[in-house]
């Protein structure tokens, strides 16, 4: 892996001939990193693949030269098995993903699932570093997407409402989905599966806007008008818990929003 990625480096660094001096000072590291780098002696940072792939316009898959099926094929085996323990034990999960990196440096998606598992106030800082280098270079829309919502999330977290709502506003209004469609235009298991999977997720877009409509009349301190919302959040959580039919309700996040105070109170 080393000597394919660095030859890789050095190939791309002499078809824009410019020298390891000019490469190193553009990626903000030493000509002596470039160096081992291209010899096999070091890999680059997890966090400087992207950069790098940036900074030559290629992506990471054309870095390492991976076989693209059967790269993503890989990488979804890591992400799911690593998914698995997203709230049960999340440091579990993190190291799974950590290892898959090993194997797929500076992948966009195992970096996108890898931010579930960092999800901490302390690691704030971490998580935006990771979020900005994703940013860099991904080219799958649902990736990078998914990734500005986790960025403005830690941003209001962090007490940077400033950096919020320009984070936000890269994140087009969409008044339809892709699976909204295919639930309605396809057939059989497809229309079915497309059905089951957008009803999760409308379900749990309804859950948590109605335990916000909670929280915000609480800060507000319109009581009655939080305790409303709390009892209609609790009704709508009831009606889906226990389905297993097309899906399951996830009690992992009921536990994270417990964890983060957004799960409404009935009192």
């Amino acid at each position: 892996m080393e000597i394919r990625l660095g030859r890789k480096i050095k190939t791309l660094r002499k078809q824009k001939n410019i020298s390891q001096e000019v490469l190193a000072q553009a990626l903000g590291v030493t000509f002596q990193a470039v160096s081992k780098w291209e010899t096999g002696a070091a890999l680059p940072d997890v966090a400087m693949i992207p950069v790098i792939a940036g900074f030559f316009e290629v992506s990471t898959d054309e870095l390492f030269d991976f076989n693209l099926i059967e790269q993503e094929r890989k990488v979804m085996k890591i992400c799911e098995d690593a998914a698995a323990y997203r709230y049960s034990d999340p440091a579990k999960s993190e190291s799974m993903l950590r290892e898959g990196l090993k194997q797929f440096p500076g992948n966009d998606i195992i970096l996108n699932n890898l931010l579930y598992a960092m999800q901490s106030p302390d690691r704030s800082e971490e998580v935006v570093t990771v979020c900005k280098s994703i940013l860099e270079v991904t080219k799958d829309d649902e990736v990078k997407y998914d990734v500005l919502r986790i960025l403005a999330k830690t941003y209001h977290e962090m007490g940077q409402q400033a950096l919020v709502k320009p984070t936000l506003e890269q994140i087009p209004e969409l008044y339809f989905s892709k699976l909204e469609l295919a639930a309605n235009y396809l057939t059989g298991d497809e229309a079915l599966q497309a059905a089951a999977m957008h009803a999760g997720i409308c379900r749990d877009d309804l859950l948590l806007m109605t335990a916000r409509m909670s929280q915000l009349f609480r800060e507000a301190g319109d009581h009655a008008k939080a305790k409303d919302y709390a009892d209609l959040t609790h009704k709508i959580f009831a009606l889906f818990e226990g389905r297993t039919d097309t899906f399951d309700y996830s009690a992992g996040l009921r536990r994270e929003w417990l964890e983060e105070d957004v799960w409404p109170r009935l009192a």
